[in-house]
């Protein structure tokens, strides 16, 4: 296994990148401490030794890692039994030799500005019981199939309460919970796990959901990783494909 040259990207994309990577690794760090899972942090990585159901899961710091840090890499793949994720935001190693398959998803950038309000209701999830109710959305709406079925607290523990920067939001259609997101913040911020329940979707769900997490996080530049099918809605609120990210598993 060996490191791919990276493709050239101006001084403002690489920027751009390094931040959507802070984002995920702010993410990851707090979820394993919340889970109470092991980190392991190299210079060119972060790793979150999970459980039977989370797996590990790897994110590369650099585009650039070290000979230590990829042998590390394929030290972990290769040692540790069940689920495993490998993200590389910068498509610098190959992990086609450890077993794993790749495919690509954008990661985009929306630099800040005005946004509309919210169609529908946005609530924040404050206590246990509303976390649980963000929790079930994204799990059965994502879907996040590692975690099913549902056991509330698991995926997203109470202790994720009080991490600053870390919230959850709810959209309500007609008095009941439709979607939900992550968000993480910083000096940027990222949105994660974006999910519409399926009885609800192409209702606005998407949209009133994103209308209110951008106003949440205010005057930052927001990252996220698209999947296909939201990128119309990404791109009509300013949102601009930064690179493809690789993932493995």
């Amino acid at each position: 296994m060996g490191t791919a040259p990276i493709t050239a990207r101006s001084d403002r994309a690489v920027d751009d990148l390094h931040l959507a990577t802070r984002n995920a690794a702010a993410l990851w760090t707090a979820l394993a401490e919340a889970r109470g899972h092991a980190l392991t942090r190299l210079p060119g990585l972060l790793a979150v030794h999970g459980d039977d159901r989370a797996g590990l899961r790897v994110l590369l710091l650099t585009g650039s890692p070290s000979a230590a840090d990829v042998a590390a890499l394929t030290d972990l793949v290769r040692r540790l039994p069940g689920r495993v994720v490998v993200e590389d935001p910068f498509g610098g190693v190959d992990l086609t030799g450890v077993g794993l398959a790749r495919r690509s998803l954008p990661i985009m950038l929306r630099r800040p500005a005005p946004v509309p309000p919210p169609a529908l209701e946005i609530t924040l999830a404050t206590t246990p019981a509303q976390l649980a109710v963000a929790e079930g959305l994204v799990v059965h709406g994502f879907p996040l199939e590692p975690w099913q079925p549902h056991r509330p607290g698991e995926a997203f523990p109470p202790a994720l309460l009080d991490r600053p920067g870390v919230r959850f939001l709810v959209a309500h259609r007609g008095g009941t919970p439709a979607g939900a997101c992550l968000t993480v913040a910083d000096d940027g911020a990222g949105i994660y796990w974006m999910t519409t329940l399926p009885a609800h979707r192409s209702r606005g769900v998407g949209r009133a959901l994103l209308h209110g997490a951008l106003a949440h996080l205010g005057d930052r530049p927001v990252t996220l990783t698209a999947a296909r099918a939201g990128r119309p809605l990404y791109d009509s609120l300013g949102f601009v494909p930064v690179t493809d990210a690789v993932w493995w598993s």
